[in-house]
């Protein structure tokens, strides 16, 4: 690095203080290399056609030609380095600064920080302190940038070379034809991909995060991007949290954090400073795509952008951009396509010149064929496949931000789930309740436990509506008392309230009191920790039961098991009063009646999507940061009857090195007490075993993970900005079967695209085929140049396109089918049947031709034949499709247009025919399709059942990952968690909550993880 004292005379290079320079320099070097490969091929292809040019022009036009196509093919060189280099991207601008222990100072001393005041700042003082990073950002995409990201293909180069070379052999209008085709299949692409663009970004700016603001003391909203440090907002029940924020006042705020920590519970907030190693217990602090969940505030921005905790974790995910499965198969493609091209080009200029044919006309032919076997619709086909897929996806509720993300998801083998919010529902509910002996689910609540739940509801706000309720507790019981069949006068008769202690996070209960039949009762429910110490005594067997002293370690046993599980636990008691007022010194002295347990409910519709996911052959991975019990049985209600749920956690397998980590996760179906790097971990180490990951979650704690997927999937509407932002794919409807959607339509999407690849490619090879053929029999090619242009014309931007777009059908077929990450066994068998076909045809039709003709009528019959033998062969692959029908007619019908208008049938080299040359060409396309279709349904190519010989081997590896989850068990493994319970064992494993699982034992007791008594701990297991 150059400083201010001397240079650094031994060094290689020298930059300024900002090591990004050196990083870039680093990318410039590999780009360079590239670009130097390119232009040494460039060079080769104008000498080339120098030399070409050099045999062919008349003398007088000898030195202008020859120069001409090897200054032409420099300034091309020139202009590709100069492309490339202005797409090198920026290095990464990371602002991220000094973590400041906000959370442990005073509400004072953070103001002086900030050098703001409870009434925030004024409007010129913001506008000193915004970054001016979004200058930085690129602009929303254009067609024109858009345009020329489309023409960068693998292809592009092959046909423009191609074009230039027929123009220097004196083909100028087969060039401009070459060109013509490739800007307009860029140009409908860029359409496509501009109109997706702003269909995301008016999603996004519909879902933008807003605050109220105090600016220039008074109240306003802005967006949150427009927030600085020292900036004080006010939150309320249901805001999205929308920067890092020190607490500076609450009154009975609470924040549901699991978007950042995994946690399912609100936690309370207040404006102390606290004294805390990790995010999730710093309750005097609020993070930025958090929301919250009861009460309301203020609060000071004290980070913002990169420096908050999700911008943190942010900066764990890598911003790589793999080559995408169809990318990779265009290069091969191209790789293949090229020496078949010119390989073809030199034999049929080597027969034209053997049999006496003029070098100037071979030549043309030979660079005409070679342009021609270049399959130039190619590009267009894949993004419009795509791009169709997309648009459907957006119908089922699913917007991709990418197209290009549809052909990832066919190549899925491996879906991470966030359960928080992904898996379950994101709201509480009851799970359960227990006495400190016993617990039950609330359906299934005896008279002692109905009565602990009846005293509950007493100690809850009154309501009519449960959404008025600002504690989400407070919801949970209200829903549970009215699915029990209780309200407050239960086991209390002619209760009426008559004064309450609210519930507050410095209080930590909320306490009724009432009039009943015996007189004046006080009710109390609240934290444990609480309500216990003032319990003296508690009531045995409910109601008119006997009073016995508390004994308050067992009670704490009792509450340990039921938290091991991940609930949030409340205490219930009473006692009675004499009078109806109440106030904290009355909440005293009171009987221990039991505890409510708390969950988050699983989704109904998780269980069917999940089982539906490992059929198709995808091995899942539950990811939460709950308690493995709670993990465990949230796995086994959505396992169903696959057989025990192996479950391992972070901490687990944080003692792994990597290649021990990537081994363990192949065999395990759960990771719990996971964090953000956790997450990004499993996903390195999964891509490190070579498997296509899709990473499912909503919350900011989820978006590093989301990044770094193959397949980042956010869910829209519960989904903070950050997972939003990070993900490939938003699932604006949070259903989980829509996440079933996109797979379907990613392996659709490849299985059109490989029947379309097929008609496309190996009709070309068909093309190049009988090209040979025919100059080998004649010496001159029966098809010129512009003839088999016109051939790609038809089959390819209609009847192939029509294929390619077509929707999915038979979805547990798709589903089933797997993943053909390479495309290919079953595409070679596909190319070499459809090639052998379009030659069969095309070569009958000539030959018969021939003998009833004349040469040029025989060439028209063979583009006929050529042509009816591959939309013959759509039309077996479409089936009854109305696009493919459509397509084929109009192709069909262009076809008859061009060949019997004088003039225009002159001009592509043909002749008009009469009833018998079109009877030739259609029995030639007719046979040629019978014969292929008779060995495709043989060999079974044709239909999208997958062949039992296609199978690629992350097919096999993928079915064997997704059914482990029954391998190596025990039959008593398969048996639900709550195993030893009479009461559970008839009812289905989706309609039990995991508290009655995880939580209960076959004497009713409360007994939290029984990963290693109640079943065989399989592989990655916690004990």
């Amino acid at each position: 690095m150059a400083s201010a004292g001397e240079p650094a005379l031994g060094a290689h290079l020298l930059v300024g203080a900002d090591l990004r320079m050196a990083a870039q320099v680093v990318d410039a070097v590999g780009l360079a290399r590239q670009v130097s490969r390119q232009s040494i091929v460039l060079s080769g292809a104008g000498t080339g056609a120098g030399a070409l040019a050099a045999l062919t022009a008349s003398p007088r036009r000898l030195p202008t030609l020859t120069l001409d196509a090897v200054n032409i093919a420099a300034g091309v060189a020139l202009a590709n380095g100069m492309w490339r280099a202005r797409r090198l991207p920026e290095p990464p601008v990371r602002r991220i600064g000094p973590t400041v222990p906000w959370h442990l100072m005073p509400v004072r001393t953070v103001f002086t920080q900030l050098g703001t005041d409870a009434d925030g700042l004024s409007s010129a003082e913001a506008d000193r302190r915004a970054r001016p990073e979004a200058a930085d950002q690129p602009g929303p995409l254009g067609l024109r940038r858009a345009f020329v990201e489309e023409l960068a293909n693998p292809l592009t180069p092959v046909l423009a070379g191609g074009a230039a070379l027929s123009a220097a052999v004196g083909s100028p209008v087969d060039a401009g034809l070459v060109g013509g085709v490739i800007g307009l299949s860029a140009l409908v692409g860029a359409i496509q991909r501009v109109r997706t663009e702003r269909s995301l970004a008016e999603l996004l700016s519909r879902s933008a995060v807003t605050a109220a603001v105090r600016r220039d003391g008074a109240e306003r909203v802005l967006p949150a991007g427009a927030l600085v440090p020292g900036d004080v907002v006010l939150v309320r029940p249901g805001d999205a949290v929308p920067a890092d924020c020190r607490v500076i006042e609450a009154d009975g705020l609470e924040a549901d954090e699991s978007s950042l920590t995994g946690e399912s519970l609100p936690v309370a907030k207040t404006e102390r400073p606290t004294v805390a190693a990790t995010v999730a217990d710093r309750h005097s602090m609020l993070y930025e795509g958090t929301t919250i969940a009861a009460g309301q505030g203020r609060a000071v921005v004290v980070a913002i952008g990169a420096d908050t905790e999700v911008g943190r974790g942010m900066a764990l995910a890598r911003e790589a951009a793999p080559s995408s499965g169809v990318e990779q198969r265009l290069g091969g493609i191209t790789k293949t396509a090229i020496p078949l091209a010119a390989g073809a080009a030199v034999s049929v200029a080597g027969a034209g010149l053997l049999r006496g044919v003029p070098l100037a006309e071979s030549a043309a032919t030979a660079a005409n064929l070679a342009v021609a076997s270049v399959p130039e619709g190619l590009p267009f086909l894949v993004g419009a496949a795509q791009l169709a897929a997309a648009r459907r996806l957006a119908e089922h509720g699913a917007l991709v931000r990418n197209p290009r993300t549809i052909e990832a998801l066919g190549r899925v083998d491996v879906l991470c789930f966030d359960k928080t919010g992904t898996l379950t529902e994101g709201r509480l509910r009851l799970a359960g309740i227990g006495d400190g002996d016993r617990y039950a689910a609330v359906g299934e609540l005896d008279g002692g436990l109905r009565a602990v739940l009846a005293t509950a509801l007493r100690a809850t706000p009154q309501t009519d509506s449960i959404e008025d309720l600002p504690q989400q507790t407070d919801r949970a019981v209200v829903s549970g008392a009215r699915e029990a069949g209780l309200d407050p006068q239960s086991c209390c008769p002619g209760w009426a309230p008559t004064e309450s202690l609210p519930f507050e996070p410095s209080r930590g209960y909320h306490a009724t009191a009432g009039r009943c039949a015996d007189g004046f009762l006080l009710t109390v429910k609240g934290a444990p920790e609480r309500i216990l110490p003032r319990c003296r005594q508690r009531r045995i067997g409910g109601p008119g039961g006997a009073l016995v002293d508390v004994d308050r370690p067992a009670l704490e046993r009792a509450l340990d098991r039921l938290a091991g599980g991940g609930h949030r636990v409340l205490a219930v008691a009473e006692r009675p009063l004499p009078g109806g007022d109440v106030d904290d010194a009355a909440v005293d002295g009171l009987t221990f009646l039991g505890f409510l347990a708390i969950s988050d409910g699983v989704r109904a519709s998780a269980a069917p999507a999940v089982r539906r996911i490992r059929e198709a052959g995808v091995h899942t991975i539950m990811i939460t940061g709950d308690h493995p019990a709670t993990a465990e049985a949230i796995a086994a209600i959505i396992g169903g009857d696959s057989g025990a749920q192996r479950v391992s956690t972070a901490a687990d397998l944080d003692a792994l090195d990597d290649e021990a980590f990537a081994e363990q996760l192949m065999q395990i179906d759960v990771v719990a007490r996971c964090t953000p790097t956790h997450k990004v971990r499993i996903i390195q180490a999964l891509q490190g075993r070579g498997r296509t990951v899709a990473m499912t979650g909503d919350g900011a704690n989820d978006a590093p993970a989301i990044r770094l997927a193959d397949v980042g999937i956010a869910l829209g509407q519960r989904g903070t900005p950050a997972a939003r932002a990070a993900a490939d794919l938003v699932v604006t409807d949070d259903r989980l079967e829509t996440i079933i959607a996109t797979l379907v339509e990613g392996r659709a999407m490849w299985s059109s695209v490989r029947h379309a690849l097929s008609i496309l490619v190996g009709g070309n090879l068909g093309e190049i085929a009988f090209s040979v053929l025919s100059a080998a029999a004649t010496g001159r090619s029966a098809l010129n140049g512009r003839q088999l242009l016109l051939v790609n014309l038809l089959t390819d931007l209609a009847p192939a396109l029509a294929i390619a777009i077509r929707p999915p059908s038979g979805d547990g077929e798709l589903l089933a089918e797997g993943p053909d990450t390479s495309l290919g066994g079953t595409l070679t068998r596909e190319l070499a049947l459809r090639a052998a076909a379009t030659t069969l045809g095309a070569t009958t039709g000539w030959t018969v031709a021939r003998y009833t003709g004349t040469r040029q009528r025989a060439s028209t019959v063979a583009l006929a034949s050529l042509v009816g033998s591959q939309l013959g062969q759509t039309v077996l692959a479409g089936g009854a499709s109305p696009p493919v029908l459509l397509a084929t007619a109009a192709s069909i019908a262009t076809l008859a247009l061009i060949v019997q208008t004088p003039g225009l049938s002159q001009f592509f080299g043909c002749t008009p025919l009469g009833p018998v040359g079109w009877s030739i060409a259609a029995g030639s396309a007719a046979g040629a399709t019978f014969s292929g279709g008779v060995l495709a349904r043989r060999i079974g190519v044709l239909t999208d059942e997958p062949a039992a010989d296609g199978e690629s081997a992350a097919d096999g590896e993928s079915a064997a990952d997704g059914e482990s989850a029954a391998d190596g068990e025990s039959a008593e493994t398969g048996q639900p968690a709550a195993d030893g319970q009479p009461e559970e064992a008839g009812r289905p494993a989706e309609t039990r909550h995991p508290a009655a699982d995880a939580e209960s034992d076959g004497a009713g007791r409360p007994a939290a993880g029984r990963t290693a008594a109640g079943r065989s701990a399989g592989p990655g297991k916690a004990e």
